[in-house]
This record gives C-alpha cells, structure tokens and sequence, in this order.
C-alpha cells in the first residue's frame, strides 16, 4: 500500500467515532502526521494554517486515542476511527460539523 498524498503532501483524513460512527471532523496529514499517529495511537495533523504539525489534544488536553486507521480504494483519502477524549471541535462541539446548511 502507497497512500497517494496530494500536490502539496497532504492527505484529507475523516476522524470518526469508532463507537458511535459519528462524524467527528476533517483534518489533513502528511508522511509524518500519518506516522506518528500510527506510532503513537493519538491523532495527529498537519495545520495548514500554521504550516506545522500538531498532535489533536496538546492544547485542549482532548485527545482523540487511534483505535484503527482505513483508506479508501484510490489510496487518496483516509478514515481513522477513535475513542475521543473530550470534544472534537475547538469550539467545545463534540463534533465539527453540528451546523446545518439550509436547503433552500
């Protein structure tokens, strides 16, 4: 297996609630975020924003614990299933995605 990570090295990854299924939120990785989260069993991601890697949980002490980590049959694209530890979000949502967006 070779992941295939974008032009700019980075591989979107879904963090799903292994217990649940629910949807927790998105982040990017790199080689060495996929690394160390394999290594480790904590997530870890690399900020676009900050142009760094960061282990999820440093800062808010809500760590999200790796129980396996899927890639999907184009090798581009990863889901990783977890125990959270807290909140996903940095908002203090358990997940990212607790807006709707209207329907018209």
């Amino acid at each position: 297996m070779t992941l295939r990570f974008d032009d700019k090295g980075l591989i979107p990854a879904i963090i799903q609630d292994d217990d649940s299924g629910e949807v927790l939120t998105l982040f990017w990785m790199n080689e060495e975020a996929v690394r160390r989260t394999l290594e480790s069993k904590r997530v870890w991601r690399y900020s676009r924003q900050h142009k760094q890697l960061m282990q999820k949980g440093d800062t808010s002490g809500h760590f999200l614990n790796v129980r396996r980590v899927l890639y999907d049959c184009d090798e581009d694209a990863l889901v990783v299933r977890v125990q959270p530890l807290g909140p996903a979000c940095h908002t203090g949502e358990r997940s990212c995605f607790y807006r709707e967006l209207g329907t018209g």
